[in-house]
Formats: structure tokens, C-alpha cells, sequence
């Protein structure tokens, strides 16, 4: 009955929290559908997807560089690596691949690159709209360093530099974003609640060029063969986001652990989005997960993302900590989204 009431107590707490922080960010609805390298908020990790992405405060070990890179160095191991498919949305699958090591006097450092896959796509022109007969297969990929440290027992930061590439057909463009995250573990002397803070995705705007933004042309009053004309495309910022959140970890039982966490993300290019998720955890070993997530802006916006959940199970085997991960969400309009993880700690 006391856990109960210390859970209740500490989720009203993150609740006030994390509505009152709408008073000091606003997002920007009317602006939905206008940054560049949008694949950049696409989630990694079918636990923290599990949980609605709300895992911004407690996320460790080598999940934590998409989330907050700051729990990159609460990982227990030396060298973690993680592997991430994603049956995404109209038949689009997300990959990802991180790999971290603990440099002993230095912190963390971890690597990951993460791709789009789309498949062909039919090439259509003002003449011939209903396609060329060719195809083009977009290339999205962002890759990215992390460093992340301790300042005390309590406090971590990290910071992940990703460069971003996209190529559409005979166009593309290439760029550097940064993330930066904080992490304090016992906030005001609660032995388990967390605190988590992140600024992601600031960077210079992104411009598109090649051949492929080349046009024939020819001048009205002046008697000239036909032309090269190049479109000049127009430049557009990135989708940065601010994050603050709340975790709280703590036994049920001698077998069970219970986990709550929620978090508000403030968007420069759309509604602010609200997240919460619970996990339970028995003997550390199997894992039950579920969360949610939604939009506000004065009135509610036509969030497509619903509810989302999962399963995960961790095993020993030769020295390596094993985690397989599985996580559904649902989505409006399209086929929910199918998420597998394997995370191999040594």
C-alpha cells in the first residue's frame, strides 16, 4: 500500500511538472510540414518506443544516444552495441545501429547511423505526370558521434554531433545537427526519480541543389537558342525540439520493479507533444511495456501516432548481457508500426 501511494505521489508530481512547463514553451502548429530532415524525430528502440518515447529522463546505457546522450555513461558495461528495424509508415522501414565504449578517463563515446528505406519510387515530370518509366530509390541517412560523462554521482551530460545526408534523385543536400542532454538521477532526494533535460536537432538550415534542380529555358525578347535555367531552392531550418521529463523506478515486490515516466517536448515546427509510459519488470528478466503520447495546441490537433506497447526479455550467455525487444504502435491511417531491438552489452 505505501509503494502505491509514493508511485501516486510521484506521478502527480511529474503530471504538474511537465503541464505547467507549456507556460514557458509554445509550439508552432502553423508551421507543421515546413522543416527540412524531418527523419531526424523519427524514434529508435522498441523500448522506448514501448513506452511511448517518454524516456528521456532515466533511458541508459547505449539506447540513451537518440533520447538523451547523457545516459550513454549510466550504462553497468564497458562496450554495448544495438541493432534497430522499424516497420515505419506507407511501406517506409527505419534501421539503426549504435555502438558504445567506456574510454575509462575520458566517458563514453558511441557511434550510430541510422537509414530510411523506401523503395523505388516512380519518377513523374510536368510532361509526364504519370511517370517517366523510371525509377529513383531516396537516400536518407544520418550518422553520429556522442560523448557523454559524469560531473558527479548524480549528474551526467552528453553531447551527439550527427551529420545528415538525403539524396532524391539528382538532389541533395548534406548538414550537421547537435543534441545536448542532461541527466540528474535522486531529484530532491528521492532515491529513484529522475530528471531529464534535452535540446536536439540546432543546426544551420538546410538548402537543396544538384542537376536535378536544372530546367531548359528561353528568354522572350531576345532571339537565343534555349537555355540551362537553374531553380534556386528555398532554404528551410531543421526541426529543433526542447525536452524536459520525469522518471520514477520502484519495487513492487522482491521479484518485481515498477517504472513510470512521462516528458513534454516542445516542437519549432508543430504542436507540442505530451508522452507517458510504464514498465514492469520481473526478476529483471521479463518486460512488460506500455505508454501513450499526444498533441495539444489550444484545441487537440490530429496527432496520428495512438497508444503503443511491448515485450522484452534479457538473458546472459558466455559473458554478454543480451536484450530482444519488441514494441507496437499504432498509427492513424497507415499500418501500425512493428519495432524489433537487440541490445549486446559485454
Amino acid at each position: 500500500m505505501i509503494v502505491v501511494i509514493s508511485i501516486v505521489r510521484v506521478l502527480l508530481l511529474m503530471s504538474l511538472i511537465i503541464v505547467n512547463s507549456t507556460q514557458l514553451f509554445a509550439g508552432r502548429g502553423d508551421k507543421a510540414g515546413t522543416a527540412a530532415a524531418t527523419q531526424l524525430l523519427i524514434p529508435v528502440g522498441a523500448r522506448s518506443i514501448a513506452l511511448g518515447g517518454s524516456s528521456l529522463a532515466s533511458v541508459k546505457g547505449i539506447e540513451a544516444i537518440y533520447y538523451n546522450p547523457a545516459g550513454l555513461t549510466f550504462s553497468n558495461h564497458v562496450t554495448s552495441a544495438m541493432f534497430s528495424h522499424m516497420s515505419y509508415i506507407s511501406e517506409i522501414s527505419v534501421d539503426y545501429f549504435a555502438i558504445g565504449h567506456n574510454f575509462t578517463r575520458f566517458g563514453y563515446i558511441g557511434l550510430n547511423v541510422k537509414s530510411l528505406s523506401f523503395g523505388e519510387i516512380s519518377v513523374t515530370t510536368e510532361d509526364a505526370p504519370d511517370g517517366t518509366g523510371e525509377f529513383v530509390s531516396p537516400t536518407f541517412v544520418t550518422m553520429g558521434g556522442t560523448i557523454a560523462r559524469n560531473i558527479s554521482d548524480r549528474i551526467a551530460v552528453g553531447v551527439t554531433s550527427n551529420f545528415i545526408y538525403e539524396r532524391m534523385g539528382n538532389v541533395s543536400v548534406s548538414a550537421i545537427a547537435f543534441d545536448a542532454g542532461v541527466q540528474y538521477t535522486g531529484l530532491g532526494g528521492i532515491e529513484g526519480l529522475n530528471f531529464g533535460a534535452a535540446v536536439k536537432n540546432f543546426g544551420p538550415r538546410l538548402r537543396y541543389g544538384g542537376d536535378g534542380l536544372f530546367r531548359t529555358g528561353r528568354l522572350t525578347d531576345i532571339l537565343r537558342p534555349e537555355i540551362k535555367v537553374k531553380i534556386e531552392a528555398a532554404s528551410a531550418d531543421l526541426p529543433s525540439t526542447i525536452e524536459i521529463g520525469l522518471g520514477y523506478t520502484t519495487p513492487l515486490s522482491e521479484n518485481g520493479r515498477m517504472y513510470v515516466t512521462s516528458m513534454f517536448q516542445n516542437n519549432n515546427f508543430s504542436d507540442d507533444e505530451y508522452k507517458f509510459g510504464a514498465e514492469y519488470s520481473h526478476q529483471e528478466i521479463f518486460f512488460v511495456r506500455g505508454g501513450f503520447a499526444f498533441a495539444t495546441q489550444d484545441v487537440v490537433s490530429d496527432y496520428i501516432f495512438g497508444p503503443s506497447g511491448g515485450v522484452g526479455v534479457r538473458t546472459d550467455i558466455n559473458d554478454m548481457d543480451i536484450s530482444v525487444d519488441y514494441a507496437y504502435r499504432s498509427v492513424k491511417y497507415f499500418e501500425g508500426n512493428h519495432v524489433f531491438s537487440i541490445i549486446v552489452n559485454f
